[in-house]
């Protein structure tokens, strides 16, 4: 059995609160979906509103290798004709070959938000598909409601996927739109739904979190056409996630979706998404998330060194991501060893240098430290392990002042001065500088950088992209010890670094410097 894929990022994704594409976004985002394979891309709907209906024109000049544009609608307006409807009109106009429409699959919509009669609302389904396939188009009827309505007055629901059936859709998509139906529910009304005798389809939303499963569900009771997003994107809960029904379909089901090299993309196409919706990655996503693969606990990464099928269902490059070894307190030795040879250390004496290492890991992360997701921090521990490690810089001190002046704008900084100075050990010399910053992490950022970049001018290109501060315990206040997380780009890379302390300016120093460390080291070894 060969599935077809149906998304509708661009349309039920854009829903979602905080996502707001542009026309060329969508089109970005078209494009990446023909990549990864998609059959069908549902673009939006014409005639709500402008941005939908400039990117139908748009695509018109947009050539797609192996995907079929969409466009989506709602059946005709009730008691109006239906050429004269404005939806129909708008739908004509993108001069697609493919058309879905939405419809009433639930009596008590019909009455209580149509306002209409059941009669009227199968006439509304009946006469829009009739009238577009008549005009040469292929037509899905999605059938809104189509489980709660199934649930409430089964004949009638029935009753309106006949209704399209009979007019010509060539798919019926059963809607789960409040995302409330449950796994079993979805096989026994699938399987009924068969009766209609053309291939049906499954729109599921996440209410319950059950988006996935209930997908999986209806193509195991005979849908053969899957409806849903990128990283699961939609309104409240979201939809479902293609990103999880894909390689789930294909690599655990054996079904035909994609070819192996548009499925390896798969992973590539939902950060792509992500970073086109201005939306940070969700690191744990089944299959395609940065911590899908991610190893932490010691056994677990001592089992995977003899096999990585141990702790992972699937190779994860099938789908364009990778394992990853995670360092923390839960580490064991197996781990340092798994972390040098990932790096391409040599240790002298690889098993109690090991120790060393792990012991000094354990003791940092209960004083604050956390490596799982500052590696870089973590492999400048491995290099200052070799004996014949020289760093790039030493600190002998540092001191930042903060001053508040009456004669400062309070619009600039809050009416503050922070000032920061610091000395640096560059070989043999020493050198003391200051800077002012618009705080006293940029200031401390600003003093090291006047003394480093003497000698290292490259250094320039190196910015501060994050800053993260934690507060360890909430309950001691401002005793409190404090994590600070940088991460830091030279455009090409990124890495993070950690710092811990009391002090939160000092906290952010020992963060600040290694992440300046460490692409010195990084540099050096590649020169």
């Amino acid at each position: 059995m060969s599935i077809q894929l149906y998304d509708t990022t661009l349309r039920d994704g854009a829903q979602q609160e905080g996502i707001s594409f542009s026309v060329e976004d969508k089109v970005k985002i078209a494009r990446k979906l023909d990549e990864l394979g998609v059959h069908f891309i549902e673009g939006g709907w014409p005639g709500s509103n402008p941005k939908d209906t400039e990117f139908f024109r748009r695509m018109q000049g947009v050539s797609l290798s192996s995907s079929i544009l969409v466009a989506f609608g709602s059946t005709r307006r009730a008691n109006t004709r239906t050429d004269d409807d404005p939806n129909i009109r708008a739908l004509l106009e993108t001069k697609l070959k493919v058309v879905t429409l939405v419809g009433k699959g639930s009596a008590e919509h019909v009455v209580r938000i149509l306002k209409t009669s059941l009669r009227e609302n199968l006439a509304m389904i009946s006469d829009s598909v009739r009238y577009l396939r008549s005009r040469g188009l292929t037509v899905f009827f999605d059938a809104e409601h189509f489980f709660d309505g199934y649930k409430g007055d089964a004949q009638y629901a029935l009753r309106t996927i006949e209704t399209a059936a009979e007019a010509g859709a060539e798919c019926l998509v059963l809607c789960d739109t409040n995302g409330g139906s449950m796994p079993h529910e979805i096989s026994a009304i699938v399987e009924t739904a068969r009766s209609c005798g053309v291939p049906l389809g499954i729109h599921a939303h996440n209410d319950m979190g059950l988006a996935v499963a209930n997908t999986i569900t209806a193509v195991r009771a005979g849908a053969t056409h899957v409806q849903g997003t990128i990283n699961g994107y939609g309104e409240r809960c979201g939809n479902a996630n293609l990103c999880s029904i894909l390689p789930t379909l294909q690599l655990k089901m054996g079904l035909d979706c994609v070819n192996s090299g548009q499925l390896a993309r798969l992973t590539e196409v939902s950060r792509y998404v992500s970073e086109v919706a201005n939306l940070a990655p969700f690191p744990h996503l089944p299959y395609v998330g940065a911590s899908a693969f991610g190893h932490k606990a010691g056994m677990h990464i001592a089992a995977m060194a003899k096999s990585e099928e141990s702790y992972q269902h699937i190779d994860p490059s099938l789908v364009g991501n990778s394992s990853r070894i995670l360092i923390s307190e839960l580490s064991g030795v197996s781990t340092i060893l798994y972390k040098v040879k990932e790096y391409g250390l040599d240790f002298q004496a690889p098993t109690p240098q090991a120790r060393a290492i792990l012991k000094q890991v354990k003791y940092l992360e209960s004083q604050g430290f956390k490596y799982d997701d500052a590696e870089a921090s973590f492999e400048l521990l491995l290099y200052r392990a070799q004996p014949d490690y020289r760093p790039p810089f030493e600190l002998i001190d540092f001191m930042v002042v903060v001053e508040k002046h009456r004669r400062l704008p309070t619009t600039t900084n809050g009416g503050t001065l922070s000032e920061a100075m610091v000395k640096v050990k560059v070989g043999e010399e020493i050198y003391h500088t200051a800077a002012e910053g618009s705080g006293p992490v940029n200031a401390l950022d600003q003093a090291l950088r006047k003394a480093l970049l003497q000698f290292y001018p490259d250094l320039a290109i190196v910015k501060l992209i994050d800053y993260k501060v934690r507060i360890l315990e909430e309950s001691e206040g401002t005793e409190a010890r404090v994590r600070v997380v940088i991460e830091s780009s030279d455009g090409q890379h990124q890495w993070a670094t950690v710092g811990s302390s009391t002090n939160v300016i000092e906290a952010s120093w020992i963060s600040l410097a290694d992440s300046l460390e460490y692409w010195l080291l990084k540099k050096a070894s590649s020169s």
